[in-house]
């Protein structure tokens, strides 16, 4: 064995969802050099300094760029965020909560415009129905639903610290260190700055022979597949130890992720989804549709789960914005959208479950028509949701090079999903699930039907009589009741909810064998009696043909009665808010003796916070009248904006707007009370021009609105080129008027120099 001074970078991950937007996953390493050496932990002396080292590491995931290009520093720009009060850790003067954050007011402006736009383009375009419905659920609503006993995340334990881990990230963490630790060993000089090279100083790493690294390559491919017992097999196998305390977990469990309440006596949840509160409407919105089919209903507003260890920021919270649809569908319909074609031809990155079965992540581009035609997507409307959740995210500002759409393996469809795929969005913290579109047949409207006995069904009338046949099962009930006595109604609920074909299979075992085992989940427990002559043990009962009579019958069907099936796309907004922060950041570049970092948040007009920024060139009370006049103007007209009469430096106040995301500024200086015209900045490029107030009004109306790029503007008004002129400026004392030197706003983003108040700027492109 050979020991190496050297660690890995950070790695961060986050839980597998049921088929909600809230999974990570990471980019898969590039590939490891050969070595023949054998594995080499490092020793307990030192875990604890490469823990702390991948918790406090800027680097981030492999390839993730910003907006220009370059290497994203997280780091760098999660302060920025913070800076900025785009965010904060909720109740942090008590030391914070894990999980918990408060939205800042541009983060709260952001939020909102995203729903605005999502409001838009879903409910008001599909003619959706919009509820909001409680948070409170009780418990046997998702009882119901499968929530209590199925909606839980794989979890293991530090038998030590008492630390506890996603069994799943807990071994992705630890295997990709491994080879991220073994790439670097081969070559010193593959460390990425000189202030990561410091890091690596004293710290230990893994040698891996190659067929070790494509182990670990194969395993992080598939690592959502792996169930628990898979998952604590490996944890053994690769000897997995928690690095804090140098021992190995406890044996992987699930573990629930829901929040218990109560009211009143009865026992309650938060809910962990919206889509619930729609399913308990269903009937109601149908009559309010006049009984019509197909209906879609939507739900903005809070779910909360109860994380596991919520360690990925603003991704991996216990309280969250979700925007869920409820598409109802006619299942013999073929799931067809009537408005498919619109969308048929729009190109989708496609990670389809065979290629990730085959342990590869390569997506392939193809158009949507394609892809429900042959078989990729499940149906029409599936296919027809997820083309305009990809439409949504461009238009928001998401980087079409950083989504994909992933399919849901068959150990990672949600208990209630025949089909699924998410809407995936490349980040600092890997791949993230943001969106998750499924097929959720007809399983939660049949749940609650058969838990409450309540008509969740449509009826509707046929054009021409038709002739059914069918199985059909009576009981028997003079010698029902006294054979099974207390467990009676428990058998009756399953024969009653059987499907055609258990009633077929039943009909052909009476027949060759006089009677049936029959499944019953509530007489599991053996807290109802069974009488010995029926009873078979485990909750199986035995049915004799005397009790039931199971025969196939004709009946001519004037009214068409049907369970619909839905389709579910469900939107994460915090995620999508946090993947558009990153997609849309950049440094600008500067002269070379400027040392000040100056971010820049390119926010596309439609969701930014803030759509302009008024500036007067200085803090005299001369310019406050113009200030006032246009932001009333563009008030009126229903655009954000807000002043910035702070002192400072023009160039500064810029830098600070640009760090907003703010996407147009207005500057007010000696020109305006002059002639009263206005200079109108462009934040990405910097660039200016000139007009008067309507003008100008008019330029941001269209400029955020979408109607005009800032080309067109350019193209309409004259350009502002940042001259410096000598003004002769209004009386500020009692003293005779006096001539200053005024420099544009648009030479102090240029060239730096003092501004109108003789304060230095900084240069500023």
């Amino acid at each position: 064995m050979r020991v190496l001074r050297i660690v890995s970078r950070p790695l961060l991950v986050g839980r597998r969802s049921h088929h909600h937007p809230y999974h990570i996953q990471q980019p898969r390493p590039t590939t490891a050099p050969t070595l023949s050496f054998a594995s080499c932990p490092p020793p307990a002396s030192v875990r604890l300094a490469i823990r702390r080292y991948a918790s406090s590491s800027s680097s981030s995931a492999a390839g993730v760029t910003t907006l220009t290009g370059k290497p994203l520093n997280r780091t760098a720009l999660d302060t920025m965020l913070r800076q900025r009060l785009f965010y904060t850790p909720s109740f942090e003067i008590y030391g914070g909560v894990s999980g918990l954050f408060d939205l800042g007011p541009p983060g709260c402006a952001l939020q909102q415009a995203i729903v605005d736009v999502w409001r838009k383009h879903f409910i008001f375009e599909e003619h959706m129905f919009e509820l909001d419905c409680t948070a409170l659920t009780p418990e046997k609503v998702l009882e119901a639903s499968g929530h209590v006993h199925k909606f839980t995340d794989i979890m293991c334990k530090d038998p030590k610290n008492g630390e506890r881990f996603r069994a799943d990230h807990f071994v992705e963490e630890s295997l990709r260190h491994r080879l991220r630790s073994n790439e670097l060993t081969s070559q010193r000089a593959k460390v990425e700055s000189e202030e990561e090279a410091q890091r690596l100083k004293g710290l230990p790493v893994y040698l891996l022979p190659d067929e070790r690294v494509q182990e670990y390559e194969e395993i992080l491919a598939r690592i959502d597949q792996y169930s628990k017992e898979e998952l604590g097999e490996l944890i053994k196998k690769y000897d997995i130890k928690n690095p804090a305390t140098g021992v190995q977990p406890s044996t992987p469990e699930n573990a629930n992720l829901m929040f218990p309440t109560s009211f009143g006596p009865g026992r309650a949840f938060l809910r962990p989804e919206t889509a619930q509160g729609q399913f308990m409407n269903f009937s109601k919105l149908l009559s309010f549709n006049n009984q019509h089919m197909p209906f879609a209903s939507a739900s903005i507003g809070k779910a909360y789960r109860n994380e596991v260890s919520p360690k990925a920021g603003l991704l991996r919270v216990r309280e969250f914005l979700m925007a869920e649809i409820e598409h109802y569908v006619d299942p013999e319909g073929g799931k067809k959208h009537r408005r498919f074609d619109e969308v048929k031809d729009i190109i989708l990155p496609l990670l389809d479950r065979e290629a990730q079965l085959s342990g590869t992540t390569d997506v392939r581009t193809v158009t949507i028509g394609q892809a429900v035609a042959d078989g990729t997507v499940d149906n029409e409307t599936l296919g027809y949701f997820l083309a305009r959740t990809h439409l949504f995210l461009k238009k928001i500002g998401i980087d079409e090079t950083k989504i994909r759409f992933r399919q849901h393996t068959a150990n990672q469809m949600a208990h209630y999903a025949t089909d699924c795929w998410d809407a995936e969005l490349l980040t600092s913290y890997g791949w993230i699930e943001c969106v998750g579109c499924a097929d959720r047949s007809a399983y939660d409207l049949s749940a609650h039907a058969k838990k409450t006995g309540a008509p969740l069904v449509v009826r509707e009338i046929r054009a021409e009589p038709t002739e059914i046949v069918e199985w059909e099962l009576d009981l028997n009930y003079k010698i029902f009741g006294p054979m099974f006595k207390k467990a009676g109604r428990f058998v009756a609920d399953v024969l009653n909810a059987t499907t055609q074909s258990q009633k077929r299979e039943f009909a052909k075992a009476i027949y060759e064998k006089g009677g049936f085992a029959l499944d019953v989940p509530a007489l599991r427990d053996g807290e109802v009696h069974v009488p010995d002559a029926v009873d078979l043990g485990g909750g199986m009962v035995y049915v004799h043909g005397d009790l039931v009579t199971i025969e196939r019958r004709a009946r001519t069907e004037t009214v068409r009665e049907y369970m619909p099936g839905v389709i579910e796309p469900s939107f994460g907004i915090g995620r999508i808010l946090y993947a558009l922060i990153e997609h849309s950041y950049w440094i600008r570049d500067g002269r070379a003796q400027d040392n000040e970092v100056r971010n820049v948040l390119s926010f596309s007009p439609l969701v930014a916070p803030t759509k302009v920024v008024i500036l007067p060139l200085s803090h005299h009370d001369f310019f406050q009248p113009f200030c006032d006049q246009i932001s009333k103007r563009l008030r009126n007209i229903g655009v954000f904006n807000r002043i910035d009469d702070t002192r400072g430096s023009i160039g500064r106040r810029y830098s600070r707007s640009d760090e907003l995301g703010t996407p147009f500024g207005v500057t007010i200086d000696f020109h305006t009370i002059d002639d009263k015209t206005f200079t109108l900045r462009d934040r990405d490029s910097s660039r200016q021009v000139r007009g008067d107030e309507d003008q100008i009004v008019a330029a941001i109306s269209s400029l955020v609105d979408g109607t005009k790029t800032w080309q067109d503007i350019e193209a309409e008004l004259p350009a502002f080129l940042g001259q410096t002129i000598l003004k002769h400026t209004p009386s500020v004392s009692s003293d005779a008027n006096t001539d200053v030197e005024a420099t544009t706003d648009a030479e102090a983003d240029a060239n730096g120099g003092p501004d109108a108040n003789g304060e230095n700027r900084p240069p500023y492109t």
